[in-house]
């Protein structure tokens, strides 16, 4: 059986979903404490982090006296773009969420911000990341008697507050951060306090804003842009922001690791105009596609990218290797889901919805394609046959990062290894499966000399590349546990 024969069944036009075969995004969260227009602004700030997660979205806030909680399916504009539902979120504090589920299904009760009334107060909480311990948690507070509402790893947080034996809240919140594994970046709302938290290896970004003396915590500086804040700094690693009437307090309970945020962010996943961890993403990526040139230089006529991560790094490929830059697929922006479609003629159709061939800059050219990824490989399939159906000459196929061989369990949706093509396939059976006239991938070492660095460092790597190395930064207790994965028996229709 052929390379191509071991997938033939997930390569078929009706199954072609561009967006099925990408790294999924995470989650984003947003957090502002004493403003006025507390819910407008963090309806802004999601707006801002929409790419993070387009499945559902929520906003929670607290008016001195009570909390108040609007979540739904479907996209930030779709709920808080209403006058009246920002109305009904009354007060100067509240924390917002965009979501794309990694554990949990996507149903109305795992959107976030989850919410617990505690001895103490109120106490809402929304997540971007995914506790690599949260299932283990999650069995053993069932069985001490915890009653679980949602399906999603961050209610394990809300549990471990509540059943903390110490007196304040910081500490209680410390408590349950000591007993979580993997990546996460938080922030919560009490009654008195904004609270913001970063895994202790600083693997999700999490950064510190300030708009006319309110804070800000947010996943990515896009989000402060938006509403015309001014960006302080990251949280570090392993740091505790808490935003109460006194001021700013920071504590890093868990002491002084090296950080290893996630190399993705720089690759994927993070907005082109937001700086991660002081690098501006757009010309990282556009590094990336310069060192991919010099690493494997191609003799084409024109550099295409694939829309729309691919534009920064095949920018950047182009400028090294002293070739022309053209849009030779054009991306329609307005496609949704594609509609049900009826017949298998109609499904073959319906590929060029999302992308399209531009012929008049492929025909007869040999193109160098930048993408920035491979995962499963079906979308390069088709997108390397609309180029040959355009009239090109030669397809050659460049990706702006090393092979994806392992599977995540940080908060990125990959598949299993087994799905994962680079794992399963040798790089001249991928080029056979794709159908291109040749494949290559940015070295690991390469990546990280688009990063600034001289190169990886094996004894203490700099950042979280686990999916190209198997290196997995931290415990991933569920992954290797035995038992079932249902986390629920509940079903919901609708």
């Amino acid at each position: 059986m052929s390379a191509r024969d071991g997938f033939a069944e997930q390569t078929t036009y009706g199954d072609f979903d561009p967006e099925a075969d990408r790294l999924r995004e995470e989650c984003g969260v947003f957090g502002i404490y004493g403003h006025p227009d507390a819910a407008a602004i963090t309806a802004l700030g999601l707006h801002a982090l929409q790419h993070r997660g387009q499945e559902a979205a929520g906003i929670v806030s607290f008016d001195g006296k009570r909390f108040q909680s609007e979540r739904a399916l479907g996209l930030v504009g779709d709920t808080f773009s209403d006058r009246a539902t920002i109305s009904r979120l009354q007060g100067q504090n509240a924390i917002g969420h965009v979501r794309y589920s990694t554990t949990g299904e996507t149903i109305l009760r795992n959107v976030q911000p989850l919410f617990a009334e505690l001895d103490g107060g109120g106490f809402a909480v929304a997540h971007n990341g995914n506790l690599t311990n949260g299932l283990t948690l999650r069995r053993q507070l069932v069985r001490d008697g915890a009653l679980c509402q949602s399906t999603s790893d961050t209610e394990v947080i809300l549990h471990l507050v509540a059943r903390s034996r110490k007196n304040r809240f910081v500490d209680r919140f410390i408590d349950a951060l000591s007993q979580i594994e993997g990546a996460y970046a938080f922030v919560g709302l009490t009654n008195k306090k904004l609270v913001g938290a970063r895994d202790p290896l600083g693997i999700r970004p999490l950064v510190l804003g300030d708009l006319d003396g309110h804070p800000i915590l947010a996943s990515e500086t896009c989000a402060l842009d938006i509403i015309g804040a001014r960006f302080v700094r990251d949280v570090e690693n392993g740091e505790i922001i808490i935003c109460s009437e006194e001021g700013i307090e920071s504590i890093k309970p868990f002491g002084d690791l090296p950080a290893r945020p996630c190399i993705f962010e720089f690759i994927y996943f993070a907005r082109p105009d937001s700086v991660v961890h002081g690098r501006p993403v757009y010309q990282v990526r556009k590094r990336m596609g310069a060192v991919l040139a010099e690493e494997s230089p191609v003799d084409a006529d024109v550099v295409i990218p694939v829309p729309d991560s691919g534009v920064p790094a095949a920018l950047g490929f182009a400028q090294a290797a002293g070739l022309p830059y053209e849009l030779g697929i054009i991306r329609n922006h307005y496609v949704g889901r594609t509609f049900i479609q009826p017949t298998q003629s109609v499904r073959e159709l319906g590929v060029r919805m999302k992308h399209s061939a531009n012929r008049a800059v492929v025909d007869g050219k040999r193109i160098v394609l930048i993408d920035d990824s491979i995962v499963r490989g079906t979308t390069s399939v088709k997108i390397v046959q609309m180029m040959r159906d355009a009239g090109a000459k030669e397809v050659h196929f460049r990706i702006s990062s090393p092979p994806i061989t392992h599977p995540d369990y940080y908060g990125i949706d990959t598949p299993e290894k087994d799905k994962l093509l680079a794992a399963t396939h040798t790089l001249e059976e991928m080029r056979r499966y794709i159908g291109c006239d040749s494949l290559a991938f940015l070295s690991v070492d390469g990546i990280y000399r688009a990063m600034g660095e001289r190169g990886r460092n094996p004894l203490r790597p700099q950042f979280t590349d686990h999916c190209f190395t198997g290196d997995y930064p931290t415990p991933i207790t569920d992954a290797v546990g035995e038992g079932p994965k249902q986390l629920s028996l509940l079903a919901e229709v609708g």
